[in-house]
This record gives structure tokens, C-alpha cells and sequence, in this order.
């Protein structure tokens, strides 16, 4: 028969194994903190009984791997520099979107869109009185409108570009205040022609305009005749410099006129 020391050491030896197989199947399920921590703080034997030596020599545990930290930082990205562009790179821009566009019929609707913002930042840029600008003499030839039809008239509508096609729309204002508007056009491909008005300009304000045309003048070979009666538009200058002009009707039309050489 075994002595007694040695059956208590046999019985603390089997404790011990047994709170470690306990341990490590808690540790490996989802239990709940308070399990364990009741697990380790009443243990079945008296931690006095083993000397840190005695328990190297039973058994050599394996060290807990924590898992890898890992840190994820939130990263914005950098905003865009907020950058002045100036009048001279803008008058380029909206150029460069309307020419050759049969004066914006051949634009999309998203294109029409980004040569109003184009015309907005134009506007800031523009002089305090631009109806009392001497820039505003001269041939201008009409390069965009964003309602193709509201340059001349039915001759801009679907149907009429289909018998009319337009070669020059072209505005002359002569000191100190007549108005020459001029389309240009060839009917069904051979015969020539052009419609033109004449009107009176009257500043409203220090922007705004009114032009009174006369009725206008049609010729096509060789007739000249006149038809239809007055009609009159008003414009709100909103730049001008130079080279370019840019206006908008009374409907809210836009109209950028570049100047003849």
C-alpha cells in the first residue's frame, strides 16, 4: 500500500491535470469570463503545495499565442486644390466645347450642361456695365445657343435643317445703337440664300438690352422680298472681352457670339 505523502502528491498531480484539461477546453469554447475566473479562483488544490521547480518538472505548458493586432486606420483622400482659373483659360475652354457643333445642335444634353457652368464662371469675371462697353461694337458670328431654334427660327428647327443648311449667323452692332442680324444658307443643297434683319437697340439697364427688328428681308437667287412683321428679343449681357460675348434671352437661352476678324 502506497504511503500517504505519496498517494496526496498522486491526487494534487491528477488535480492539476484536471483544472488544465478544464482550462484549455474553456479557453478553446465560448464560454464566458466569469467561468473561467471561477475555474482558476477556487481551485481544488492549495497553490503552496507546488513550488515553481516541481511544476516545470510535471509539465511544461505551451505558451498562449495572443492573435495578431491588427489596426486599420481610416485614410481620406486628399481634396482636390480649389484652383482660380482665369477668364483667358475659360474663354478657351467654352470655345473648344462649341465649336464646330453646328452651334450646339451636335451637343449633348450632359455637354450643353458643362458650357453653362463654363459660362457662369464667366460671368463673375465680367465688367459692371457691360451695355455701356465699348466691346460691344463690332461682327460677332453666333457659335453656340443652347435652344438651337432660337437663332433663325424655323430655319434652326429639325425639320428646316433638314432643307436649310446654315453656312454663317452673324450679328452686327454698329454705333450707336442699330443691330444687323444675318443667316446665311443653302436650300436643298444648291440654291443660295439669307435672311436679315435690321433693329434698334435700347439699353433697359447697365446688362440688359432690347432689340426692335423690322420685318425681315429674304433672298434666295436672284428674289429679294420682305415678309412677316416686327419682332423684338431682349439679352442680358453676361461677359464680354475681346473676343468672345456671351448673352441670355429672356427664356434663359445662351448664346456665346465670337468676334469676326
Amino acid at each position: 500500500m502506497a504511503a500517504p505523502s505519496t498517494r496526496n502528491t498522486q491526487q494534487q498531480i491528477l488535480t492539476f491535470f484536471t483544472n488544465m484539461a478544464v482550462y484549455y477546453a474553456m479557453a478553446s469554447s465560448s464560454s464566458s469570463s466569469t467561468t473561467l475566473s471561477s475555474t482558476f479562483l477556487n481551485p481544488r488544490f492549495s497553490p503552496s503545495s507546488f513550488t515553481h521547480s516541481s511544476l516545470s518538472t510535471l509539465v511544461s505548458l505551451p505558451p498562449r499565442r495572443r492573435p495578431p493586432l491588427s489596426v486599420f486606420a481610416a485614410v481620406s483622400p486628399p481634396l482636390s486644390p480649389v484652383v482660380d482659373r482665369r477668364p483667358d483659360d475659360l474663354v478657351s475652354d467654352i470655345l473648344s466645347k462649341v465649336i464646330q457643333t453646328d452651334r450646339g445642335v451636335l451637343l449633348t444634353k450632359d455637354e450643353h450642361k458643362l458650357v453653362g457652368e463654363i459660362a457662369a464662371q464667366l460671368q463673375n469675371y465680367c465688367v459692371d456695365a457691360p451695355v455701356k462697353c465699348p466691346l460691344i461694337f463690332g461682327e460677332w458670328d453666333v457659335v453656340y445657343c443652347s435652344n438651337p431654334t432660337s437663332p433663325g427660327g424655323g430655319y434652326r428647327s429639325a425639320v428646316g435643317r433638314l432643307i436649310f443648311n446654315t453656312k454663317e449667323m452673324i450679328q452686327a452692332v454698329e454705333a450707336p445703337d442699330v443691330v444687323r442680324n444675318k443667316v446665311s444658307f443653302s436650300a436643298f443643297g444648291f440654291l443660295d440664300g439669307e435672311v436679315s434683319l435690321k433693329g434698334k437697340l435700347i439699353a433697359l439697364d447697365e446688362k440688359w438690352i432690347q432689340v426692335i427688328f423690322e420685318a425681315p428681308q429674304l433672298k434666295v437667287g436672284g428674289l429679294e422680298f420682305q415678309y412677316g412683321g416686327q419682332s423684338e428679343v431682349k439679352l442680358q449681357i453676361t461677359y464680354i472681352d475681346e473676343k468672345i460675348r456671351l448673352g441670355v434671352g429672356s427664356k434663359g437661352s445662351l448664346f456665346v457670339f465670337l468676334r469676326r476678324k
